[in-house]
């Protein structure tokens, strides 16, 4: 079988989206299977406490200092203060959040977003994203939900 050699491309990808938190860069266009991002946690800012109901992603900080907030195995949240360059996966259900002590950066391997992103607590009031959200929430690098 003959690979379809019209889909290989040899263009870099590279979206940035502002963030209340801080920003990411996206490094995967979005009709990936897999996603990798950068993401830019400001101090004392923090992500939402979540959990994904399809998604599965593993955070790596690779500078800066900063907690992941991870349920463990009898439902309670720890508070963990991130290793340099190792790996926290986090299965769907999982609640986590991450929390910057200092500027961070923390690199993103996932599968692709879909489903929900069910927020609990928001220091941003955003609510839960739907697939429909997500849609509508990037428009021209800027940060819409």
């Amino acid at each position: 079988m003959e690979p379809d050699k019209s889909k290989f491309s040899i263009k870099p990808f590279f979206q940035k989206v502002i963030k209340p938190w801080g920003y990411e860069i996206l490094l995967t266009p979005e009709e990936s299977p897999v996603t990798g991002k950068i993401l830019h946690l400001d101090d004392d800012k923090r992500f939402s406490l979540q959990y994904h109901d399809e998604k599965e992603e593993t955070l790596i900080l690779f500078s800066g200092e900063a907690y992941i907030i991870l349920e463990n195995d009898q439902g309670e949240m720890e508070k963990i203060k991130m290793e340099l360059n190792k790996g926290y996966f986090i299965r769907p259900f999982q609640k986590h959040r991450a929390q910057g002590i200092k500027d961070s950066l923390i690199f993103e391997s996932s599968t692709k977003e879909e489903g929900d992103t069910v927020r609990l607590e928001d220091d941003y009031n955003r609510g839960t994203e739907t697939e429909e959200k997500r849609k509508t929430r990037i428009q021209g690098g800027v940060y819409m939900g």
